[in-house]
C-alpha cells in the first residue's frame, strides 16, 4: 500500500531511508496519547460542523477499537508507516474504511506529535512528583527515628562539626522539595495545547482550539502557530529538572556507598537492595546507589543532546526535531526507575547509631565550640582560633582527643578554661548549641520536620488534584 502522503511522489521510498527516518521504534510509546488527542480533535470537527456527525461517530468507534488492539498487543507497527501517527491512521482506515482519512482534517503531524508529547510529559511529571513525595516521606521517617543520633558533619570530606543524622537527612528532603517545586512549575508550560497550529501556519478550517484544550484538560493554547509546532522548551525544562533530580540522587547515592562501607559502617542497606559477588562470598555491594550515580550521566547527556539539536533550527518544524523523543523517554524511564527503588531502600535502611557516636567521640569536630567558649569569656575570636589550633595540635602529638585532656592541660593554652569546658564539649551540647532557625539543634530539627510535613501535605494535594484530572 502506498504511503498516506505519497500522491506527489513517483518513486517508492528507499528501504534504507525508511529505516533511517522512521520513529515508530520509539514513538509507539505515544500510542495512547495519540489516540486521546485524536478523539478530542474529531469531537471538535463534529462540533464545528467540519465532519458529519455520523462519520465522527464511526471514527471514534474505530479509534477505540484500535486502542483496544494496541493494549492487547495485537497491532503490528510498520516501519514503512514511519511513526505512531501514520501507523494508527493506517490501522484506523483498515478498521472503518476510507472515512478514517477524515480524521486528519484540520491538523498536521507537526501539531499532532507536539500534542502527544505534551500529554505524555504532563502525566509523567505528575507521576514523578508523587515518587519524589514518597522518597521525602521515607527520609522524614528515618529522620524521626534518628533525632538522637549524632553523626560527624563534613566539609571537604573532612570531619567538621557534629550534627544530628536527622538534620543531614532533612537536607535531602529540602533538595527534593525544590525538585518538586520545579516540576510543579514546569507543569504550567507543559499544559498548553499546540493542536490546531497545523504544519506551521494554522488551518483554513473553522476549528475551535479552545474546545479541544478543554476536552484534553489543557489550561490554554499556544498563541503562535509557528511557536506551537517548533517549541520543545517544555521538554528541555523537563530534562533540566530531571538532571537536577538525578544530581541530588547521585549525591545521596555517594553518601550511601561511603556510609555502608566497612570503613564508615554508618548504615546497612537492606539485602533486597544489594547484590553479591560471583567470586567473593562475603561481599554485599550497594549496586542500586552505584548504578543511580552512574545513570546520572546519561540523563545529563539527554539534556545536552536536545539542546544541541535545537540550537540552530530555523522556524518551524524540521526533521531534526524527531531527536527530541528518545532522550525524553530514556530520561523518564531512568528517573522513574531510580525513584521507585530509592524510597523503599531508604525506608528499610538500618542506621548504626553506635558507630556514628563512636566516630563523633574520636575526632576534633567539637573544636569550634571551644573557640566559642573562649569568645564568651572575652577573648577575641581570632585569638581563640589560634589557641584551639594549638590545643588540637597538642592532642594529635600526644594521641588524645579534646575530652581526654585534663583541666591543667587546657589551661596551659589559656587560663580562661574552667571545668565547664567538659560540658561544652559533649556532642549533645555541641549539637544543641546550634539553636538557630535551620540549625542542627534537636528542637530546630523537630521544627524542620514539622514544616516539611506541612509542605508534603500541600504537594500531596497538588498531586491528588492532578491525577486523572485530564478529560478523556
Amino acid at each position: 500500500m502506498s504511503k498516506l502522503w505519497g500522491g506527489r511522489f513517483t518513486k517508492q521510498t528507499n528501504a534504507l531511508v525508511e529505516q533511517y527516518t522512521a520513529s515508530i521504534g520509539f514513538d509507539q510509546q505515544l500510542a495512547e496519547e495519540d489516540i486521546q488527542g485524536s478523539l478530542a480533535h474529531v469531537t471538535m470537527l463534529d462540533k464545528c460542523g467540519i465532519v458529519p456527525q455520523e462519520d465522527v461517530e464511526t471514527i471514534k468507534d474505530g479509534l477505540n477499537r484500535v486502542l483496544e488492539k494496541i493494549r492487547a498487543g495485537e497491532v503490528e507497527y510498520s516501519v514503512s508507516d514511519e511513526d505512531i501517527h501514520m501507523n494508527i491512521e493506517k490501522n484506523l482506515i483498515q478498521e472503518i474504511g476510507a472515512v478514517g482519512g477524515k480524521l486528519h482534517t484540520g491538523r498536521s503531524r507537526n501539531d499532532q506529535v507536539a500534542t502527544d508529547m505534551h500529554l505524555y510529559l504532563r502525566n509523567r511529571v505528575i507521576a514523578l512528583t508523587g515518587m519524589l513525595h514518597e522518597l521525602q516521606t521515607s527520609l522524614i521517617g528515618q529522620a524521626k527515628d534518628n533525632l538522637d543520633t549524632i553523626i560527624p558533619g563534613y566539609t571537604h570530606l573532612q570531619r567538621a562539626q557534629p550534627i544530628l543524622f536527622a538534620h543531614h537527612l532533612m537536607a535531602y528532603v529540602s533538595m527534593f522539595q525544590r525538585d518538586i517545586d520545579r516540576l510543579i512549575d514546569s507543569y504550567k508550560r507543559i499544559n498548553v495545547l499546540p493542536l490546531g497550529a497545523g504544519a506551521l501556519a494554522g488551518t483554513t478550517f473553522p476549528i475551535d482550539r479552545h474546545f479541544v484544550a478543554e476536552q484534553l484538560g489543557f489550561d490554554g493554547v499556544y498563541e503562535n502557530s509557528l511557536d506551537a509546532v517548533s517549541d520543545r522548551d517544555f521538554i528541555l525544562e523537563f530534562l533540566s529538572d530531571a538532571s537536577i533530580i538525578m544530581m541530588h540522587l547521585s549525591r545521596l547515592s555517594e553518601e550511601l556507598v561511603l556510609w555502608s562501607s566497612t570503613e564508615f559502617n554508618f548504615v546497612e542497606l537492606d539485602d533486597a537492595f544489594c547484590t553479591g559477588s560471583s567470586i567473593m562470598p562475603q561481599k554485599k555491594n550497594p549496586d542500586v546507589p552505584e548504578l543511580v550515580r552512574g545513570k546520572t550521566g546519561r540523563v545529563y547527556g539527554n539534556l545536552m543532546g536536545l539542546l544541541t539539536v535545537l540550537k540552530s533550527l530555523p522556524l518551524a518544524y524540521n526533521k531534526d526535531m524527531q531527536e527530541d523523543k528518545e532522550g525524553m523517554f530514556d530520561t523518564v524511564a531512568t528517573l522513574e526507575g531510580a525513584l521507585q527503588l530509592f524510597a523503599p531502600m531508604i525506608a528499610t535502611m538500618k542506621v548504626n547509631k553506635g558507630r556514628m557516636r563512636e566516630a563523633v567521640n574520636t575526632d576534633f569536630s567539637n573544636a569550634t565550640d571551644i573557640a566559642d567558649f573562649l569568645v564568651g569569656k572575652g577573648l577575641p575570636f581570632r585569638q581563640a582560633h589560634e589557641v584551639i589550633g594549638k590545643t588540637v595540635l597538642y592532642c594529635i602529638q600526644n594521641g588524645k582527643f579534646l575530652l581526654d585532656l585534663k583541666l591543667e592541660e587546657f589551661q596551659q593554652f589559656s587560663p580562661l578554661f574552667d571545668d565547664s569546658i567538659y560540658e561544652v564539649l559533649k556532642p549533645e551540647t555541641v549539637v544543641d548549641a546550634r539553636n538557630v532557625y535551620g540549625g542542627t539543634a534537636s528542637v530546630q530539627v523537630q521544627a524542620a520536620i514539622g514544616r516539611a510535613e506541612e509542605t508534603l501535605s500541600v504537594s500531596a494535594q497538588w498531586i491528588q488534584g492532578h491525577v486523572g484530572s485530564e478529560k478523556e
